[in-house]
């Protein structure tokens, strides 16, 4: 179990199981709580529904709510600069899994 305080303005919870795996955890903050994705999406081949959030989804979320402020008199060059990090942050993401499909490892606790 990995714990943030709340002077990074969150606290988090982490777990792993016995082998270093991620198994799910928790974060939360003033206005938001997150539920992280708890184990595997496959079990013995079978594929099973999300139980909680994925980094991807939650990195878009952030995405919506800057590109709203660069829609309003919120504009700037920080906050596009912070859309492109993001951008590149979900691409490296999606990129991982695309090559774990090709690997036959997504959703599984196999491969890196």
């Amino acid at each position: 179990m990995t714990e943030y305080g709340l002077e990074h303005h969150y606290i988090a919870q982490n777990y792993s199981d016995e082998k270093g795996n991620p198994v799910g955890g928790w974060v939360e903050g003033t206005g938001f709580h997150i539920d992280w994705q708890t184990g595997p999406l496959s079990v013995d081949g079978e594929r099973l529904q999300p139980n909680g959030a994925f980094v991807e989804y939650v990195l878009k979320a952030v995405q919506q709510r800057i590109e709203f402020y660069q829609h309003s008199s919120f504009a700037c060059t920080e906050n596009a600069e912070a859309i492109e990090h993001i951008k590149r942050a979900v691409d490296s993401l999606n990129k991982r899994t695309a090559r774990r499909k090709s690997q036959g490892t997504e959703g599984t606790w196999d491969g890196s």
